[in-house]
């Protein structure tokens, strides 16, 4: 099982350089980056310099978005960073949450995010392409292009990316009954592009909290990311749709508070990663057993106060006991 990790611009981006060279050091298969410019410091630079401190991580942003980014240009960042570190890049798109709210504008459509992966996809392989009546290409392209994957939480997004995308990084939790339904909707984007995803390479977003208090870690559904949104509903209400695949109908009202410990604890095993490091290898382990998965994100749950710290403990906890108890997975 391969396991990348979120790491945020949380330092300067040297010092966050440093830190995705201690990840592959602890043995991750790649990390990636948040794209938020209001961060005043630039996720394609950080992930520059760590291609020079790393040798095996594939590097990605987590996640660029073409509201803040025109397509074009994420695609000329995209080779750039490929010509630093050939063939361990992705580029990883998304309609955008924080990063389009800072500046006031709504999150990308299916139908620009649809238009934006064609066209980033195309100008990667060397194709013209055609912007407001201008007809355009990229000069330098790398072999094998760059893939662009997407990132997806909702339905209709899961659907676009097995209709356009290279791969995805899936937000749909760990239960069985989720990640059956999220395949589902990749093949029905599949067969409405006529396309095969025989190629197609599957992330899955891991939400995570390791605490040698296990108990703790599993309250995680009865907290806030911030004052007017639960953390069920962070980046989005989709969240309790995956949660409703799984057999776990929450109103969609509901306030965390209410949720008894029973629950939260049923919640966290279908969503991701909560508890002692010997639980999260264990929960890893029986998700490859009963879904077949085989590629996890992981992603340190945190409130939006603390979205820039650097997830120092997980990454001990992955160097100390999970990695290595993966690698005795057959």
């Amino acid at each position: 099982m391969k396991v990348d990790i979120r790491v945020p611009v949380g330092l300067p981006v040297q010092e966050t350089a440093d830190f995705i060279a201690e990840c592959e050091a602890a043995g991750f298969s790649g990390v990636g980056v948040h794209d938020h410019q209001h961060s005043g410091r630039d996720v394609f630079l950080a992930l520059a310099l760590a291609a020079e401190r790393t040798s095996r991580l594939t590097l990605y942003p987590a996640t660029s978005n073409p509201v803040t980014r025109h397509p074009m240009v994420l695609a000329s960042l995209a080779h750039s960073l490929e010509e630093i570190a050939p063939e361990r890049v992705r580029l990883t798109v998304a309609p955008g949450y924080l990063a389009v709210r800072n500046i006031g504008r709504p999150r990308a459509t299916v139908d620009t995010m649809r238009r934006a992966v064609l066209t980033m996809r195309r100008l990667l392989r060397g194709e013209r392409v055609e912007f407001n009546g201008v007809e355009t290409r990229l000069r330098n392209i790398s072999d094998p292009p760059t893939p662009v994957f997407m990132t997806a939480a909702g339905p209709r997004m899961v659907e676009l990316a097995g209709e356009v995308a290279d791969g995805a990084l899936l937000l749909v939790g760990l239960h069985p009954k989720a990640v059956a339904s999220a395949r589902r909707r990749l093949e029905i984007g599949a067969a409405r592009a006529g396309r095969s995803l025989d190629d197609f390479q599957t992330i899955f977003i891991t939400p995570t909290t390791v605490s040698d208090d296990g108990p703790a870690a599993r309250r995680f559904p009865q907290q806030w990311f911030r004052p007017d949104q639960p953390y069920l509903k962070y980046p989005s209400d989709s969240n309790l749709v995956w949660l409703r695949e799984a057999g776990i109908d929450l109103a969609d009202d509901f306030v965390p508070e209410n949720i008894s410990d029973a629950q939260a604890a049923e919640i966290c095993d279908a969503f991701g990663l909560f508890g002692t490091p010997q639980e999260c290898l264990d929960r890893l382990k029986r998700a490859q057993h009963e879904s077949g998965i085989d590629h996890v994100f992981i992603f340190p749950t945190h409130t939006q106060e603390g979205g820039y710290d650097m997830p120092r403990a997980e990454v001990d906890a992955f160097r100390e006991t999970i990695i290595p108890g993966l690698g005795a997975v057959s």
